[in-house]
């Protein structure tokens, strides 16, 4: 009955908390700079963090942030959870992202992530409609010298299992020439996926080695995937949930 309570009042912050930053960010869009609304963001996502720890009881553990690069480079990151934007951006100043256009169904969210300077993928496109909207949004993001988050699988994923890896990480790391960090996690053990309920515990995000610019696709493919994915199921360590194929991966639910 506690940890029901204890979830219930989570959504109730989780809602007025996000409406209240996302009506706060519209006169920010009014400003020429970008950073009081990224400031504002980062406000919002350790708000976020401070929710799940004192509210749900997910404390967010990071490791190896000191292998991040100083300039510009591609995060890649395992994504099991809705909390993992939240815990990204709250440890990353001004952070770009890759995300598709069906957050801009949200009143007011598509303005807010085009001033983020957020790469907003248009879905239904194309391939070269896609392909030219990453290297224009790219030729940005290296000239303010920004980190860029992707989330490669391009769904959430179940804990201790995965989606094929898209081609398309392998397209932003060839064109911005620089390296690409892996990141592994664990918090889709706490916040699993899009569900309303969290439960108490620890939830690691780890950054792994960069892996360098200049690798082959095939090389670059496989290293990414196998580095996330066997440190993510051994974050999982004695929860790893009954059931389940550890390390099966799943078809692509778009078909």
């Amino acid at each position: 009955m506690i940890a029901l309570l204890r979830n219930i009042i989570f959504q109730i912050a989780y809602w007025v908390t996000s409406i209240f930053y996302v009506l706060g960010a519209v006169p920010l869009l009014l400003i020429p700079s970008r950073r009081p609304l990224m400031l504002w963001i980062l406000g919002y996502t350790k708000t976020m963090c401070f929710w799940m720890r004192w509210l749900a009881g997910v404390r967010i553990v990071v490791r190896g942030r000191e292998k991040l690069p100083d300039g510009p480079c591609i995060i890649a990151a395992k994504h099991q959870s809705w909390g993992d934007g939240f815990a990204m951006f709250s440890q990353l100043h001004d952070l770009a992202f890759v995300t598709g256009d069906h957050l801009e169904n949200f009143p007011l969210v598509g303005g807010i992530l085009r001033k983020m300077g957020a790469i907003v993928v248009d879905n239904c496109g194309g391939a070269f409609a896609r392909a030219r909207l990453v290297d224009d949004e790219l030729k940005k993001a290296k000239i303010l010298n920004r980190r860029i988050l992707i989330y490669p699988e391009g769904h959430l994923s179940p804990v201790g299992q995965q989606y094929r890896y898209k081609k398309g990480v392998y397209h932003m790391y060839q064109a911005y020439g620089c390296a690409a960090v892996p990141v592994a996690t664990n918090l889709g053990l706490r916040w699993p996926q899009q569900n309303w309920r969290l439960t108490p515990g620890d939830a690691v995000i780890e950054f792994l080695e960069p892996i360098p610019p200049g690798l082959d696709k095939e090389t670059f493919m496989a290293r990414l995937e196998t580095v996330i994915e066997r440190r993510s199921i051994a974050l999982l360590g004695s929860d790893r949930p009954k059931g389940v194929e550890i390390g099966a991966v799943l078809p692509d639910p778009r078909g």
